[in-house]
C-alpha cells in the first residue's frame, strides 16, 4: 500500500468514527439544559470554611513527599494546599478568557443557526460563570491572585491571536483536560474543603462537554490540515502546554507557610513525585494528541520539560 492510499485509508477511518458535527452539538446542547449550574446561587458562598481540610488532596501538593514537605506543621501543609488549588484555578481562569475569546473569534463569521455554532456560544457563557466561580473561590479563602507570569501573560495574547483551527482545539484540551483530572479526583475526596469539592464538581461536569466537543473536531479538522497547519498546531499546542503546567503552581504560594519561593519552587521541579502528578493528569490527552498528529516531532522536547510524557 503506497504512503498516499495509507494516508487516505486513516483519513477516512478517521472521518468514519467521528460522530456528525450537528448530531454531536445537539445532543451538547440537550445536556446544557438539563445538566447546567448557576455557582452563584448552587454554592452557599457564606458557608464557613471545614476545619484542618485540605485546599486539595495532600499527595497532589508540589512539595508532597519530600523533607521540605516533611518539615511543615499540618496546619502550614492545609494552607499551602489552599494556596496551590487557587494558582491552579487562576490560571484555568486566564486560559478560559483566552478560550472565550477565541470561540467568539470561531463563531464571528459561521453561520448561528447550526448547532454546532449554537453550541459554541453556549460554552463561552459556560466559560464565563466558570471563570467568576474560580475568582470567587479564591476571594472566599482569601488567597492572593496567582495570576500568570508576566511572560505567560504575553504568550497568552499572542496565543488567543493566532490559534485557530488544530491549535485551537487542541490547546483547549491541554488546558480542560489536566485540570479536569485534579478535579476529578479532588472532589471525591473527603479530606478536601465541601467548598473545592463543589466547585470541582460543576467544572468537571460541564467541562466534559466541552472536552468532546474539542475532541471531536479535532478529530474532523486535523485529515484535512496540510503540511504547514500540522506544523503550527504541533509547535502552538507544545507552547501551550509547556506554559499552562508551568504556571499551575505559582512560586509565591510557599510564602503562606514561610518558604523560600525560589528554594521551593526548585525543590517541586525536582520532586519525581510532583513530575508524576503531570504525567497522571496528561495520561488520557496525550495518547489521543499522538493519535491526531499533534504531538510528536521536535515539539515534544517541550511536553517533556512540562514532565507532561
Amino acid at each position: 500500500m503506497s504512503t498516499e492510499t495509507l494516508r487516505t485509508a486513516t483519513k477516512n477511518a478517521t472521518k468514519s468514527k467521528t460522530p456528525d458535527r450537528e448530531a454531536t452539538a445537539q445532543r451538547l446542547l440537550r445536556s446544557s439544559l438539563e445538566h447546567s449550574y448557576e455557582p452563584s446561587l448552587d454554592i452557599d458562598w457564606d458557608a464557613p470554611l471545614a476545619d484542618g481540610a485540605y485546599g486539595m488532596p495532600a499527595h497532589r501538593v508540589s512539595i508532597y513527599g519530600t523533607e521540605l514537605w516533611d518539615q511543615l506543621t499540618e496546619e502550614q501543609k492545609v494552607t499551602l494546599s489552599i494556596h496551590e488549588v487557587c494558582s491552579i484555578a487562576r490560571v484555568g481562569l486566564w486560559f478560559e478568557i483566552i478560550l472565550m475569546q477565541m470561540l467568539l473569534r470561531y463563531s464571528y463569521d459561521r453561520d448561528p443557526r447550526s448547532q454546532h455554532i449554537q453550541y459554541a456560544l453556549t460554552e463561552i457563557a459556560d466559560e464565563c460563570r466558570h471563570s467568576i466561580m474560580f475568582a470567587k473561590m479564591t476571594e472566599r479563602y482569601g488567597v492572593p491572585d496567582y495570576r500568570p507570569s508576566w511572560l505567560t501573560q504575553q504568550a497568552g495574547r499572542l496565543f488567543k491571536t493566532v490559534a485557530y483551527g488544530p491549535a485551537m482545539f487542541a490547546g483547549t484540551l491541554v488546558a480542560e483536560e489536566i485540570t479536569d483530572q485534579l478535579q476529578r479526583e479532588g472532589m471525591k475526596d473527603e479530606n478536601v474543603q465541601p467548598l473545592t469539592r463543589m466547585v470541582s464538581k460543576i467544572h468537571v461536569t460541564e467541562e466534559a462537554r466541552h472536552v468532546r466537543y474539542a475532541r471531536e473536531e479535532l478529530s474532523r479538522i486535523m485529515p484535512k490540515a496540510n503540511f504547514a497547519q500540522r506544523v503550527i498546531a504541533r509547535w502552538l499546542t507544545a507552547l501551550s502546554a509547556h506554559q499552562i503546567a508551568t504556571n499551575l503552581i505559582h512560586p509565591d504560594v510557599y510564602r503562606s507557610v514561610g518558604l523560600d519561593p525560589k528554594e521551593a519552587r526548585k525543590v517541586a521541579r525536582a520532586n519525581p513525585h510532583h513530575q508524576e502528578t503531570f504525567r497522571w493528569t496528561a495520561r488520557k490527552l496525550v495518547p489521543f494528541l499522538r493519535e491526531q498528529g499533534v504531538l510528536g516531532g521536535m515539539s515534544e522536547v517541550l511536553f517533556r520539560k512540562a514532565f507532561l510524557v
